[in-house]
């Protein structure tokens, strides 16, 4: 079953493979690869792309991603 940390992680690889992301993009890479985990995830399942968002403020904070920028590329830092 997927977690919140688990996303988080997926977030961070998807802007590592992909580089400077969009989130429908991100979104994207995280179904492509984690689909089967997502669905089996509980009450995760209905908001992911929503809690991907929170993930990504989170690695904002712990100083893995560049600052929100007006482009609304997600970036590692």
């Amino acid at each position: 079953m997927a977690t919140r940390e688990d996303l988080r992680q997926w977030v961070f690889e998807a802007v590592e493979d992909l580089g400077p992301s969009a989130v429908p993009r991100v979104a994207e890479h995280i179904w492509q690869r984690h689909q089967t985990d997502l669905q089996s995830s509980g009450d995760l399942f209905y908001t992911w792309q929503y809690a991907m968002r929170w993930e990504a403020m989170k690695l904002r904070k712990k100083g893995k991603f560049a600052p929100a920028a007006k482009d609304g590329l997600w970036r590692i830092k």
